[in-house]
């Protein structure tokens, strides 16, 4: 029996309820009928490529559970599939709910089916990265019609939302030159799309055959993320023109998409400095009419290198409070190298206690339970419990045993000295003994 609809979008304006939307609405403690006002009005995205069937369905919106995104793919350097795929199933088990594939080396396209037929998460692509590789041509002897053939290609091979760099223009390469960025374009997939236009002098492909692109998606129920190819990748180059001109052609193009009932995402910075965060994810929210705003970070310093899990997570924790819907994790290897699996864990513990904290600030429906059961868990010194509550039980319970207290019922900085242990004594009138 055929379906009634195409994309997700479509089913939600006709009121249908998907299995998805279903699935989505349990999740969240919403309705299926509040869900589906969400995806109709563009607010929240279902990102769910019809050909994914393994798919464990999440909705991606401001008024949704904050979602992390997890980067991965091999390199010239670091070309262990095997490996990557173990990186793979770590973050879909400490609760990733997006791995993108950004393979720069050997045959991606073996590697991007095996995700789509055994990861339960979103996967993203940027086809663009795959134009190389798939024709095995340099960049400048690719033609438009190659580089979109890749996005159906992706789209075929069953990926559930793209990265396209739609929102530059051959207007950019004189914005460029003229304003003078301290890091020019720090965007890998933005720097290719910039460097074909500036060798063939064609404009932008992905933006010049949009109406083509949104068909292929329309066709597999492909979600655009809209690149943003100018994001600043310094605090010197937040919120110049090149960035700020770069969304209001996205928010055009969000427009667009929404009419043909295609789900969009808008890709924000980047580096920024903390107090800009919220007017920037203001202003996105506005110029792209509530679309999901999906940030890289943002980094709010540029000098920790080895520790920009920690500067993306700030960022993350702001821009996700003031709306931003969908954080991609930065690791200890941002800047430096390939992640490894212990990178990727700590990019996605710092990328999910941001997302937490700033669900508890945005008050989604009992974000906060867990918090309240760990003071409980706290209260009456239940160990069990407060592993049970934590985010990584692993660790916690590691730190605790090799640095274990003579007494269970406190720890090892404390002692007899637990405030928690002295007020439960004195509320039930024993004797305090510290010595």
């Amino acid at each position: 029996m055929m379906r009634e609809y195409l994309t997700q979008m479509e089913a939600a304006k006709k009121g249908i309820i998907t299995p998805e939307i279903s699935a989505v609405a349990e999740k969240e403690y919403r309705t299926p009928e509040e869900i589906a006002d969400l995806v109709a009005r563009g607010q929240a995205a279902i990102c769910a490529n019809r050909l994914h069937t393994c798919l464990r369905p999440n909705g991606v919106g401001s008024m949704l559970r904050t979602k992390i995104n997890v980067n991965l793919g091999v390199s010239k350097d670091c070309r262990d599939y095997d490996e990557e795929m173990k990186k793979v199933m770590a973050a879909v088990n400490m609760g990733a709910e997006a791995i993108m594939d950004l393979s720069s080396h050997g045959d991606t396209q073996v590697f991007r089916k095996k995700l789509v037929s055994e990861c339960p998460a979103m996967i993203g692509t940027v086809p663009v990265y795959d134009g190389v590789l798939h024709y095995r041509r340099d960049l400048s002897e690719l033609s438009a019609k190659d580089l979109i053939d890749v996005v159906r290609l992706h789209a075929e091979d069953g990926v559930d939302f793209m990265t396209l760099h739609c929102g530059i223009t051959r207007k950019t390469i004189e914005q460029i030159k003229k304003h003078k960025r301290k890091m020019n374009i720090v965007s890998r997939g933005g720097s290719l799309v910039f460097a074909w236009m500036c060798m063939t002098g064609e404009e932008n492909p992905f933006y010049e055959y949009y109406d083509e692109i949104l068909d292929i998606c329309r066709e597999y129920d492909v979600t655009i993320s809209l690149g943003d190819a100018c994001r600043p990748g310094c605090l010197a180059d937040a919120g110049d023109v090149c960035q700020i001109e770069e969304l209001v052609r996205l928010g055009e193009l969000t427009k667009r998409a929404w009419e043909k009932d295609v789900q969009i995402m808008v890709e924000g910075p980047g580096h920024m400095p903390l107090d800009q965060i919220e007017a920037n994810m203001k202003l996105q929210q506005t110029i792209c009419l509530g679309a999901p705003f999906y940030v890289l970070g943002p980094l709010v310093t540029d000098i920790a290198p080895g520790y920009d899990h920690i500067t993306s997570a700030i960022g993350g924790a702001i821009a996700a409070t003031a709306g931003a819907a969908f954080l991609c994790y930065v690791t200890p290897a941002e800047h430096l190298a390939l992640p490894n699996l212990e990178d990727v864990k700590a990019g996605i513990m710092a990328s999910k206690i941001a997302a937490h904290a700033a669900d508890i600030a945005k008050k989604i429906p009992h974000a906060r339970d867990i918090d309240d059961a760990m003071a409980d868990a706290r209260r009456t010194l239940d160990w069990e419990k407060q592993w049970e509550c934590a985010l990584d039980p692993e660790t916690a319970k590691r730190i605790r045993a090799e640095r274990a207290p003579e007494n269970d019922d406190s720890c090892s900085m404390c002692g007899k000295f637990c405030a928690v242990r002295s007020m439960n004594k004195a509320l039930s009138g024993e004797y305090i003994d510290i010595l």
